[in-house]
Order: structure tokens, then C-alpha cells, then sequence
């Protein structure tokens, strides 16, 4: 009987310690209105408030790490957070390395370029384009687009200023992102139409957890499950994206 009663306490206290572990989340804040930093160098964002929600679900208290778009993966290879929330596409070339979790928005990508010079992808071949380094953006360009130059740059405001000064003649970011952009840059643009194109896009954007860590992807899997069903995350695409989600 005595054993039975320090197991059974045992493995309470093992469950209590793991429920009290903090969740360590990880994005790029440079992707508005997914994840940006205010004046005040907070961390906000659509995919923020996904994983505070996530986190309230799960009973676990949210730690966010503030990296580059291209270490995020890497960094979490070894183990220097749990999980990456930073609009990241399910693609195939990325489950490979990564687990992730159900989809929890649609995505695609917007170019942008300077008002009245572009009409169509097309025009832009031989042009120099700012994206992300390592992101869906830079892949589908240089395989779909090898004629366009790509320029990486690890924020907006730097490719900006390219723009601005000669340097660049257009941005390709998510749809969302570039519509920010579109709002206090009126010198600029869209050229075509959003690209969606699955091979590079995927099914849509993903929490990823470390390769085999399926018991921290099942529990984000059910919480996010629940947040769609109770209608949480609607409200939260409607808060951050409103009739553009």
C-alpha cells in the first residue's frame, strides 16, 4: 500500500514539474502584423498572442526569444528554445528537419515595387528584390524566378531605404506583411497578384518543435485545436488582420 502511495505521488509530483515548465517560443520580429517589436521593444503580434494562447490552453507560462529569420531553425536544433511561432510555411523540404504542428493561417506572398514602373513579375526579370534570407520568399524566387536578383536583408526598414535611395527596386513578403508596408509607403506598389504556389508555401503556416518531439507537437496540436473550435483563433486573425484574414 505504501508503495503504491509514493507512486502514485511520485509520478503527480513529475507531472506537476512538467506542467510547470516554462514553454520557450522563438520568431523573427521583423514580420508585421505576425511579430514586431513596439517603441517599447515588447514583442507583439498575431503568432504572439497565438502562443500566449497556446500557453494559457496548456497550462504553461511563455518564454519568447527574439532571433534572425535564418537561426531560427538551427537554433532550435539545439535546443536553445522549444518551439518557432514566426510565420513559418509547412513546407515538405522543411519537414525533414522539423515536426510541425496542424496549420493555424493560409499564406502567401505579395511583390511590391515602385508605383507605375511594374505591372506583372515579368518586367521585374534582371531587377534586385529585397526578401528574408532563408525564407519561402528567397526560395520561390530563385528557382521559380532565377532572372530576378535577390538582395537579402534581415528587416523592411533596411530594404526600405534601398528603395528609397536607388538601391532596390522591390520587396517580395508575406501578403500581410507587405500590406503593412503598403500603409506608410505610398511611393510603392503591389505587382500581380498573391502567390500561393504549394511547392514553396506549403499548407499554410506552422508551429515547429524539434524533430521527434511529437508529445510537445500532439499538445500544441490539442490546444490549437481547441482554440479553433471554441472560436479564439478567429478572433484573434480578426483582431490583428481584420476582413484582410
Amino acid at each position: 500500500m505504501l508503495k503504491f502511495v509514493f507512486t502514485l505521488l511520485l509520478t503527480s509530483i513529475c507531472a506537476c514539474a512538467q506542467a510547470a515548465e516554462p514553454l520557450r517560443f522563438a520568431s523573427n520580429a521583423n514580420n508585421p502584423p505576425f511579430e514586431f517589436l513596439t517603441a517599447e521593444n515588447q514583442l507583439v503580434g498575431f503568432d504572439i498572442d497565438l502562443a500566449k494562447a497556446l500557453c494559457d490552453r496548456m497550462q504553461k507560462q511563455c518564454i519568447f526569444t527574439n532571433n534572425t529569420f535564418e537561426r531560427l531553425l538551427p537554433s532550435l536544433k539545439f535546443r536553445r528554445y522549444d518551439a518557432i511561432i514566426s510565420g513559418l510555411d509547412i513546407t515538405d523540404e522543411r519537414k525533414k528537419t522539423v515536426e510541425f504542428t496542424q496549420p493555424y493561417f493560409m499564406n502567401s506572398g505579395t511583390l511590391v515595387a515602385r508605383a507605375g514602373l511594374y505591372s506583372n513579375i515579368e518586367q521585374l526579370k534582371g531587377k534586385r528584390i529585397g526578401i528574408g534570407a532563408e525564407t519561402t520568399q528567397q526560395a520561390y524566387l530563385m528557382t521559380a524566378w532565377p532572372e530576378i536578383i535577390t538582395v537579402a536583408y534581415d528587416n523592411y526598414q533596411n530594404a526600405l531605404l534601398d528603395i528609397r535611395n536607388g538601391r532596390l527596386d522591390g520587396i517580395f513578403g508575406d501578403t500581410l506583411a507587405v500590406k503593412e508596408l503598403l500603409k506608410t509607403n505610398p511611393h510603392l506598389a503591389k505587382v500581380g497578384d498573391p502567390i500561393t504556389d504549394s511547392r514553396f508555401f506549403g499548407s499554410g503556416l506552422g508551429i515547429a518543435v524539434r524533430k521527434g518531439n511529437t508529445e510537445l507537437r500532439d499538445s500544441l496540436n490539442q490546444a490549437l485545436q481547441s482554440l479553433k473550435d471554441d472560436g479564439t483563433l478567429e478572433k484573434l486573425r480578426q483582431r490583428w488582420f481584420g476582413a484582410a484574414a
